[in-house]
């Protein structure tokens, strides 16, 4: 077998031509005087050598070298379908070029086409194709030399004849080693093939152990043009002689080549069993067949004739303990058998609709291409079809899903997008986690591009940075679509008549998709920094103006902003329910701003990393800080003044009442009507984040120690509450009163506020000690437990117990009568 220099160099790795081997004896280690330039070698020196020196060629062990080709360069034995039916496609798409100029080149086999067939009995999987073929010169070269493409011979023979080959062909082969993954699953091969080149047909046989055969076809010219490649596979590779398995592999691999594959199946067929039916070869059973339909079935005609039920010459019984026919079979089914046929079915009848011009392709192609690709019974409206330049060139159709699937987040991290990755019509792989960030694993699509750097394996890409450059332009893609969704819905109207799978009316686009997929676009605020600002367009909310019937956006949040309203506000909680009606948003209700509800536990996560929308702050209306922009803040400066100087004592009392409860005690500017609130700090987690990490089943309260709430208690100087407690620690600040007081005061304002009580005990005794000086209780010393009193048995009851009671002698009367 023959080696090119080229090829061993490609395979073994070896990059620099100018590294040289030298004997041991002439290497020297210089001492540490010698300078690095004085060891290198000048370019005269190395042209001085030219004269004196002899050249070699790399030598290689043909079979240690063939079991790494075969063995070492591919993960999955399914490799070998789509290698042979990728070399099928270039050999057919030479012969179709070259037609172009030969009209006769397709004299012998005008159809352009794969067979691929198996035979248990021989344990031989079979492919053959009409293309260009090979004469023995070829099949010595092409097959006998390993990393030699007859692809790339080809290209560049057209590169010089025609400057628009590249532009015309698509070839797929381009490492001259995909052939040889046959040999994962078959231990010999034999390739007939037969070229317009060659008068006869020849055949290469070898059984990959550093030597093949080639010869004369002794059964003369059986393919008229084109190569057949019979495999007789392996003890270990009985999976291939199967037809369902065949095909699953044609439309995984190979489902969008240009030209049809058509695989040999074989069919159960019900048939009359009178005048047993012989065995066809291919295609005779049909005329057979067709005869039956014009002659026999038409003299057997059935009929009622008494208590007989009549096919043809044949009586059967009809009635109880007969035959009942069955009016849409016309046949008794006991006089029919089962017989099995081979019949050609085209296995890949999917078309690679991205590859043409997305105004050329209909809305129902569209969704008849997606409904083939999910194959989960799932459906898309939306879809963005589309062709990338640049710096990698690829064309695309990507699909967002109808629903989500149930299982979305059970697994988040763990689910891949299912996007597959083509070239030239043929996939390369659909575990990409690299194309598209884990936030968009609900897009489903395929990518096709003809000029990637792939692997010599052709199952993974030579260079991170070309798929990184794919990614971003994939994701820009699927942001575009969905920003087109999101501008479409500002022109929707909803119709009473149109109605979804539920029978509710449907929405519009884009907000069937947030309530479907919202969490994924909150994620991506977190995760992605580089498009935050374009998600952060796509975010949804309900707000204090629409509660739970519609959806709001940061734009049009804004956009309806009173002239002196400064920032956006927010409050997060369980539920809608729970945040409309808190303290918090007492003052801002009544002064009539829109107010965002974050009830998803995800959304305060993804707040924490918008600061600011349009030049407009986020601002939480649980924390500190709060302004409103309306005030005078002259008046608001002197009143905040005169109340904290009336209510310092009480404010002091509280303080030292709390102790390490709170972290201060100020008079409030937010509250209207209640008494008391507890707010947070401008940075640690709020009483509602505090909520969602405590249910957290891996939760560490020791750990998140330093992100715990800093409290602050928050007095509305107006309330009646507030002015009778100020009395009481005026009069007395050590009285019980007082202090249970206060404590009921923090106690309401921790729960009105989300936070927990997390001092049970004290609040239980203090509640009991309450509602004891309430009710007038003077002790909660327990009283003598209550002694029961004898019954005596009423008489009547004794008279009614006679009554009814059964006498046996009258049982046993009953009995004799039975």
């Amino acid at each position: 077998m023959k080696f090119t220099p080229l090829a061993l160099l490609s395979i073994f790795g070896v990059l620099s031509s100018k590294q040289f081997i030298t004997h041991a004896e002439d290497v020297r280690v210089p001492a540490a005087s010698v300078s690095h330039s004085d060891v290198i070698m000048t370019e005269d020196q190395l042209a001085s050598m030219e004269g004196t020196s002899e050249k070699f060629e790399f030598q290689a062990e043909v079979n240690r070298l063939m079991d790494i080709v075969i063995n070492s360069l591919y993960k999955n034995k399914e490799i070998f379908l789509r290698e042979l039916i990728s070399n099928a496609s270039d050999a057919l798409d030479k012969i179709r070029f070259k037609s172009i100029e030969d009209k006769d080149a397709l004299a012998g086999e005008k159809n352009l086409e794969v067979r691929i067939s198996f035979d248990r009995e021989s344990r031989t999987v079979t492919i053959a194709d009409t293309g260009v073929g090979m004469t023995k010169t070829e099949l010595i070269e092409n097959l006998g030399t390993v990393a030699k493409s007859g692809t790339t011979n080809f290209m560049e023979q057209l590169g010089g004849e025609s400057s628009t080959s590249g532009d015309d062909l698509s070839m797929i082969g381009q490492f001259g080693v995909g052939f040889y993954s046959i040999y994962l699953v078959s231990d010999r091969v034999t390739v007939a093939s037969k070229s317009n080149d060659d008068p006869d047909q020849h055949v290469w046989t070898s059984m990959a152990d550093g030597s093949f055969v080639v010869g004369k076809d002794p059964r003369g010219n059986t393919l008229g043009r084109g190569t057949e490649i019979t495999m007789y596979l392996k003890d270990d590779a009985s999976e291939f002689l199967d037809d369902y398995k065949l095909e699953s592999m044609v439309k995984k691999y190979s489902e969008f080549i240009t030209f049809p594959i058509y695989l040999r199946k074989t069919v159960a067929e019900t048939v009359l069993a009178e005048g047993e039916e012989e065995e066809y070869e291919d295609g005779e059973e049909e005329d057979d067949l067709d005869d039956l339909d014009e002659g026999e079935e038409d003299d057997e005609e059935e009929e009622v004739v008494g208590d007989k039920y009549k096919v043809g010459d044949v009586e059967v019984p009809v009635g109880e303990g007969g035959y009942d026919p069955d009016e849409d079979s016309p046949h008794d089914p006991s006089i029919k058998t089962e017989v099995f046929k081979f019949e050609w079915v085209r296995a890949n009848d999917n078309v690679a609709i991205w590859s043409r011009e997305k105004e050329e392709v209909t809305d129902d192609e569209y969704k008849e291409f997606y409904t083939n690709l999910s194959k989960d019974g799932t459906t898309s409206e939306n879809w963005i079809h589309f062709k990338a330049e640049g710096e990698v060139e690829f064309k695309g159709i990507m699909y967002i899903p109808d629903e989500a699937p149930h299982d979305m987040w059970d697994r988040y991290y763990d689910k891949e997008a299912k996007i597959r990755l083509y070239v030239r019509k043929v996939l390369i792989s659909d575990e990409f986690d690299d194309l598209v960030p884990q936030y968009l694993n609900f897009i489903r699509g395929v990518i096709d591009s003809d000029d990637l750097p792939l692997n010599v394996n052709r199952e993974s890409l030579q260079q991170s940075k070309i798929l990184k450059v794919m990614g971003k332009k994939i994701v820009r893609k699927a942001l575009e679509m969905l920003r087109k969704m999101a501008t479409q819905d500002k022109d929707f109207e909803e119709d009473e008549e149109d109605k979804d799978e539920k029978g509710e009316v449907k929405k519009a686009p884009y907000i069937r998709f947030w309530e479907q997929f919202g969490k994924s676009m909150k994620l991506g605020v977190i995760e992605d920094s580089s498009n935050r600002s374009k998600l952060i367009k796509l975010l949804r909310y309900r707000t204090s103006t629409t509660g739970e019937d519609s959806w709001r956006s940061l734009e049009d949040y804004v956009a309806d902003m009173k002239e002196w309203q400064q920032h956006i506000y927010y409050i997060a909680g369980a539920d809608i329910e729970t945040v409309s009606k808190s303290a918090f948003c007492e003052k801002l209700h009544k002064k009539g701003l829109e107010i965002l509800y974050l009830v998803d536990p995800i959304d305060e996560y993804a707040m924490q990393q918008i600061t600011e929308f349009d030049g407009k702050r986020l601002m939480s209306v649980t924390k500190e800080g709060l302004k409103f922009g309306d005030e005078d803040e002259d008046l608001v400066a002197g009143r905040e003044k005169a109340y904290n100087k009336k209510f310092q004592p009480l404010t002091r009392f509280l303080k030292q009442t709390y102790d390490k409860n709170v972290n201060k005690v100020v008079v409030s500017q937010r509250v209207e009507d209640s008494p008391v609130v507890i707010v947070t700090g401008q940075w640690g987690n709020s009483a509602n984040m505090e909520r969602i990490m405590r249910a957290q089943a891996f939760s560490d309260s020791n750990k998140n120690s330093y992100l715990n709430a800093q409290k602050t208690m928050e007095i509305n100087p107006r309330h009646p509450l507030i002015t009778k407690l100020l009395e009481m620690v005026l009069e007395d600040e050590r009285s019980q009163a007082a202090k249970d007081a206060a404590m009921m005061l923090y106690d309401t304002a921790s729960l009105i506020s989300g936070f927990q009580i997390e001092e049970i005990e004290d609040f239980n005794t203090r509640m009991l000690r309450v509602l004891k000086d309430n009710m007038g209780v003077e002790s909660f010393d327990l009283e003598e437990e209550i002694e029961p009193e004898e019954e005596e048995e009423d008489e009547e009851d004794e008279e009614d117990e006679e009554e009814n009671a059964f006498d046996i002698d009258d049982l046993e009367g009953v009995g004799s009568e039975l």
